[in-house]
Order: C-alpha cells, then sequence, then structure tokens
C-alpha cells in the first residue's frame, strides 16, 4: 500500500516540511521538481498548488493532502476533512479573508457595495457570501498583487491576512470578515473507506497535530526532596498531573512535566526557591493528547 500524499507548494510549503520533519518524517524537494522523497515507503509525495488541491483529492488523483479549508469551500470540494492543523506560512494560527477598501473609501459596509467591484482569488466564497447578505456587486478574479488594484481597478478587495500587516502598509481598512481559516488535513472518499489507506491517513494525522502541539510547549524534569514535593506540585502548571517517580535515594524524587514555553522562565526560580534540584528543560518534538 502507498499514499499519494499531497504537499501544498507555495506560501505553506516550507512550513509544511517543517511540519512533518517535527512529526518524524524526512521530505527531501529536489530544484525543480515536483516529487518530493519522503522516508516513508508507505508515502508518495506530490506537491501541489494549495488552490488546487481539494480538487485533485476529490477526483482520486491523490488520496489525501493539506491545503486551506478556505480552498475546500471555493472548489466546493467533496472530501473528507481528517483534521484541522492549525499554521500557516508565517505563524502557527489561523488567518482571515477581509474586505477591504481604501481608507477614504466612503464604504463602511458590505451593502455600500452594491453594483461595485470587488477583485479577489476567492471568487466562489465571496460571491455566496455577498449573496447571503443581499448585495449585488462584480467580483473579478485577481491573479496576485490584489491590493494594487485598488482604487483605479477595484472598490474593494477581499484578501486573505494573517497579521494585517500588508493591508496597513498599503493603507487599507477592513470592513468586514469573510472568511476564517486554517490547514485543513484531507482525504478522497475512497481512501477514506479503504481500511488500510484510511488507518495511514489517521496516523499522519495524528503525529502532524502531535507536532502542532508542541510547538509551544517544552518538557521539565527536576529531583526535589519528599518534603518539599507539595510545595514544588503547586508551582507546576501542566497538560496533566506531573509524573513522579522514586529516585534510588528513598528521600528523593524525580518529576518530569510538560509546560508552555512561555511560562518556563518565570517557574524554573520558583522551582528552586520551592527546594527543586537538578532542573532540566527540553525540547519537544510532539505531544499526543
Amino acid at each position: 500500500m502507498v499514499l499519494k500524499l499531497g504537499l501544498p507548494k507555495g506560501s505553506l510549503e516550507n512550513a509544511t516540511l517543517d511540519l512533518f520533519r517535527r512529526a518524524g518524517f524526512l521530505i527531501t524537494v529536489a530544484e525543480r521538481s515536483y516529487f518530493p522523497a519522503v522516508d516513508d515507503p508507505e508515502l508518495e509525495c506530490m506537491l501541489v498548488r494549495a488552490q488546487e488541491m481539494a480538487r485533485y483529492i476529490e477526483d482520486g488523483a491523490l488520496d489525501c493532502g493539506l491545503t486551506g479549508y478556505d480552498w475546500v469551500l471555493e472548489n466546493e470540494a467533496d472530501v473528507v476533512v481528517v483534521s484541522e492543523l492549525v499554521y500557516a506560512k508565517r505563524s502557527f494560527g489561523r488567518v482571515r479573508w477581509v474586505l477591504a477598501v481604501p481608507e477614504a473609501s466612503p464604504v463602511r459596509a458590505v451593502a455600500d457595495l452594491e453594483g461595485r467591484i470587488i477583485a479577489t482569488e476567492l471568487v466562489g466564497v465571496t460571491r455566496r457570501w455577498l449573496a447571503e447578505r443581499g448585495v449585488r456587486a462584480k467580483v473579478e478574479f485577481s491573479w496576485g498583487a490584489t491590493e494594487a488594484k485598488l482604487p483605479q481597478l477595484a472598490d474593494a478587495i477581499v484578501e486573505v491576512t494573517e497579521t494585517g500587516a500588508s493591508l496597513r502598509a498599503n493603507k487599507l481598512r477592513v470592513v468586514d470578515t469573510v472568511l476564517e481559516s486554517a490547514t485543513v488535513f484531507i482525504a478522497n472518499h475512497g481512501a477514506w473507506e479503504d481500511p488500510a489507506r484510511r488507518r495511514k491517513i489517521e496516523d499522519v494525522a495524528l503525529l502532524l497535530q502531535g507536532a502542532i502541539t508542541a510547538l509551544d510547549k517544552v518538557g521539565l524534569m527536576l529531583n526535589v526532596r519528599r518534603r518539599d514535593l507539595d510545595k514544588v506540585l503547586a508551582v507546576l502548571p501542566a497538560l496533566r498531573r506531573p509524573t513522579v517517580s522514586p529516585l534510588s535515594d528513598e528521600e528523593w524524587l524525580a518529576v518530569n512535566t510538560i509546560l508552555d514555553e512561555r511560562v518556563v522562565r518565570e517557574i524554573i526560580p520558583r522551582l528552586k526557591e520551592a527546594g527543586a534540584e537538578g532542573i532540566v528543560e527540553y525540547p519537544l518534538n510532539k505531544v499526543v493528547m
């Protein structure tokens, strides 16, 4: 059994390859090749534009792959959404498709765009969104550099943003949010119904989700005298109760836990004050809940 896996080519490519590396898969992309090598004999990879991924998976050319949920909706693709993987090209978070206009535009609400021109890559979703609000506007496909079309070529744009920095740099104002999206791991219905392929798809999804969960967390282990254990545990937040194990010296215990990375610098001094010794912080590749 070989699973045909689609990887997003373009803005999500580097973040996706790094995510797979953290999940335990070594994927190597040769220059000008669309067929990366992977160190798993049950996987066969192909680089595909995220905008087209859902269509190829629906048709069965690929068994599964990663793309934005926005492009699943845009293509109205009939696929299985196996898992949401919240990461984007710059940050591990969601993105928004927003309706934006120049700062000086008189447009204040979507209704003000009646009869106007809107430029976007997300044509189908935008048209349906406008129709739900009873607004008739001309939605034109944008081949890129969508912000530059304002105000000469369009009255408004629907554009994707992670931080809003590009919109602010181009002196644009957000009128409304059309869609919030994240990367999703999707599968072809036929592949999902095949037991062997489904198990492999679920295994890959589990490892990818574990890699994302581990991104902002670290492991912490330390030694503590039995009499000081309660004081140390009072300092530690944890995903579950920390693991406490006896050491060869009956007076001492080993404590192992997982923490959010942002709080470790505040907690380590407090642990030392509570009687902890031999404190070791270590990175994590995967955390499977």
